[in-house]
């Protein structure tokens, strides 16, 4: 087995990018602090064509050298936009019929291996604070509450982590690959 370079890797370019068929899903980051995170949860998205993501709150905004430390040019390609306030972008994405999942641990909450996305909706992730999590008010406001289930000491995983382990499912389950 012999790695393959980076000009074997069929690589898309960022125009491409923007004119090729998204995975209907949003992200929404809730005040996340981190901008290593943010940048990380670009670079995720781009990998798996993610329409959109959402930074609020105190979600620093690239143009900025953490965030492109990790993001390593998603930035340019998947489309962003900053809203201060979460709650009014929730409420704004469920009036154009977008299913609004918390990823979050809560009481009822679905697990992510027992959800299935239906067909032809589209769907927005919101992804919590290092440390306090998705807002209570936005848990409210959420169709429902998504946790990937764990069973070690912790129950709990770095943001950018459970934002990869619950686009790529989420994605595996669109694409039915």
């Amino acid at each position: 087995m012999r790695k393959l370079k980076n000009n074997e890797l069929g690589r898309i370019t960022v125009d491409e990018f923007k004119t090729t068929q998204k995975t209907p899903l949003i992200v929404v980051l809730d005040n996340i602090r981190s901008l290593n995170n943010i940048g990380a949860v670009f670079r995720t998205s781009d990998a798996f064509l993610i329409e959109k993501i959402y930074l609020c709150g105190i979600c620093a905004t690239p143009p900025n050298k953490d965030i492109h430390k990790t993001a390593l040019g998603a930035t340019a390609s998947v489309d962003w936009e900053y809203v201060e306030d979460t709650l009014t972008l929730v409420k704004k994405l469920k009036a154009e019929k977008v299913q609004i999942l918390a990823i979050e641990q809560a009481e009822n909450s679905t697990k992510l291996n027992a959800f299935f996305p239906k067909k032809d909706e589209k769907y927005a992730i919101v992804m919590g604070n290092e440390v306090k999590g998705v807002q209570q008010e936005v848990v409210n406001a959420a169709d429902l509450c998504v946790e990937i289930p764990q069973l070690g000491t912790k129950h709990s995983l770095n943001i950018a982590v459970t934002t990869g382990v619950v686009i790529w499912d989420l994605f595996v389950k669109m694409k039915n690959l």
